[in-house]
């Protein structure tokens, strides 16, 4: 068993890295895609229990979303305490362990290469509960896409693989936890590769589909095969209606761009202490709690009963206003809640008025409210997350009707549209990430690096080697034919030497001394005990200055080092054991500019 247990670790798990290494490796990724999919689907129905267990448990009425069951008192101070212990705990935490949600999972790619810490994913974990339990305007998915891409990130830290392996498998967790939450596997996929990585690839669809079907098969297991919404069979009655859906997605569009700046607006006092921030977004939750509590919580019981055509207009309005409004504000103020719960249920009931609008003018024509409502919801979430087809995605499956994708396309690319080209609007997590003063590089050459690990394209032609060395040990090394020499110097290595010079050097020293073979031999013999001594730093060659590379890291990461440093050339290494590190090959920036072009032709 030992030795199986030896053979394993020395065999399969470097294979199963180095395979990683490249951006091919689609039975390795496919393997990893399904792992992340279930680790993240076995994650989201924990978080959902949390939720959704002492809501059902203290909530008066049935269900776990009946806030408009409480009394007046009880509504308006549960939110503003729980925004108050939100702000204590947050406080008592450094500044970078408060970064939660989609955001940090952006941010995290596109400055860690998708490193996600514990630390950050069981904060998320009880923030995500404590905004929800305690009547926020918040939504669950937000703090589900950042455990799913937190949990299959730490599985990748676990395994020591590739940073372009881990960064693929932080899209697997986003896909998976979008499939868990809305039982919708196509959006997930796309959700995960349109607004998370911000980039489609061949290879990447592979084990995000995996990912995405294996966390919808699990929740499926758990709550059935139903989706989140109850949807009754949707259908445009007329071409007619075509000039009413294009006011309702400039209608949208409005009201996704005026999100966005009021978010913006409320960002602005982020320097100030969370304690203050979170305490006066409790304070403005408190009067929309007592006045319209369907703003509280999630909402989707709401969403529910609007899709049915239950709810009159100037409930319907006023609720898609208020939400709109204070989840805008709370979130600026640095409320770490869910964007997208909010965003679809603004959407439908805003969808919802204009349909009763519609039907009031047009009796014969227009379709049910439900169509509008869910017409609103796509429009509404492709325009603030600027995601188009995610929307479109999610509103098939959410229907599953198949009539919804022309009127859908429709509203929801003149929506997103209006709030991109009128209003200048760019994504909110973008905008959030811009706010805070970081960008998210997406060229397609960073994609490219990206995609691959050193590992692919180092040359492992390599020995380690002493400066100083007598002719005979110089002319044994070289019998191996390495391709580049690695000095040691007194703290490392300090240079890299083509061995083709150091053999250049040998036969010119054995022009000017004839003899040098026969003084070879006698060193050999032990009849001489003295030798001329090599110095591989004064020769004649071609050195390189060197500074070292993780393994793991991409071609982003060492073309960076190579940008920000003096080195001429990287030698590849990686943690073997405490204070050992094990050198596996060398990357000069040539063959990373080579590789690029390689792949570009």
């Amino acid at each position: 068993m030992r030795n199986f247990k030896h053979k394993y670790t020395d065999g399969f798990i470097p294979f199963f890295r180095r395979r990683l290494a490249d951006v091919d490796a689609l039975p390795q990724l496919a393997l990893l895609g399904l792992l992340s999919g279930i680790v993240t689907g076995a994650v989201i129905l924990v978080f959902r229990l949390a939720i959704e267990w002492p809501l059902t448990y203290f909530l008066p009425g049935s269900g776990s979303e009946s806030f408009e069951q409480l009394g007046l008192i009880t509504r308006g101070v549960l939110p503003f305490a729980g925004a108050v212990a939100l702000g204590l705990l947050l406080h008592r935490l450094a500044i970078q362990d408060r970064k939660v949600g989609i955001v940090h999972v952006m941010e995290r790619l596109n400055y860690h290469q998708g490193y996600i810490s514990l630390r950050s994913a069981i904060v998320q974990f009880i923030v995500g509960v404590g905004t929800v339990i305690t009547g926020q305007s918040a939504g669950r998915e937000g703090p589900a896409v950042h455990l799913g891409a937190s949990f299959s990130s730490l599985m990748g830290q676990w395994m020591r693989l590739p940073n372009n392996s881990i960064r693929t498998l932080v899209a697997c967790g986003s896909a998976a936890a979008i499939s868990a939450s809305f039982n919708t596997p196509i959006a997930g996929v796309i959700f995960a590769m349109e607004v998370v990585m911000m980039e489609y690839t061949i290879a990447g669809f592979t084990p995000i589909i995996l990912s995405s079907v294996s966390a919808a098969v699990i929740t499926q297991a758990a709550y059935g095969p139903a989706p989140a919404f109850s949807v009754p069979p949707l259908t445009m009655n007329s071409l007619l209606e075509i000039p009413w859906i294009l006011a309702m997605a400039v209608v949208i569009g409005v009201a996704a761009a005026a999100m966005i700046r009021l978010m913006t607006a409320s960002g602005r006092f982020h320097q100030r202490p969370v304690l203050l921030r979170l305490t006066c977004a409790g304070l403005l939750m408190v009067p929309f709690a007592i006045l319209i509590p369907e703003v509280m919580g999630i909402g989707y019981d709401t969403v529910d009963l609007t899709i049915g055509g239950e709810l009159p207009f100037w409930l319907l309005l006023g609720a898609g206003v208020a939400k709109l409004i204070i989840t805008a504000v709370t979130i600026g103020l640095g409320m770490p809640s869910g964007v997208i719960g909010p965003t679809l249920f603004i959407g439908a009931t805003l969808g919802g008025a204009m349909g009763l609008i519609g039907s009031a003018f047009m009796p014969d024509t227009a379709s049910s409210v439900g169509f509008y409502a869910m017409l609103g919801m796509g429009a509404m979430m492709g325009a603030v997350l600027q995601a188009p087809l995610a929307a479109l995605m999610a509103l098939m499956e959410l229907t599953r009707n198949p009539n919804i994708i022309l009127p859908g396309m429709l509203i929801i690319t003149s929506a997103s549209l209006i709030a991109s080209e009128v209003f200048g609007q760019r994504s909110i997590f973008l905008t959030i990430l811009k706010n805070h003063g970081m960008s998210y590089q997406n060229s397609p050459i960073t994609q490219a690096l990206r995609r691959v690990s050193v590992g692919a394209i180092m040359d492992r032609s390599i020995l380690r080697t002493e400066r100083h060395l007598s002719r005979a040990q110089a002319t044994d090394m070289l019998r191996s034919e390495p391709k580049w020499l690695i000095v040691e110097g007194s703290s490392g290595p300090t240079a890299l030497l083509p061995s083709v010079d150091l053999a250049r050097f040998l036969e010119s020293l054995a022009e000017q001394d004839p003899e040098a073979e026969d003084k070879k031999s006698d060193f050999e013999e032990g009849e001489s005990e003295t030798e001329e001594t090599i110095d591989l730093m004064e020769i004649p060659a071609h050195r390189r200055d060197i500074a070292p590379v993780q393994y793991q890291a991409t071609l982003e990461e060492a073309l960076d080092e190579f940008n920000n440093g003096q080195a001429e050339a990287l030698y590849v290494q990686r943690h073997v054991a405490p204070m050992i590190q094990r050198i596996y090959g060398v990357v000069l920036k040539a063959d990373i500019e080579n590789y690029y072009q390689y792949k570009r032709g």
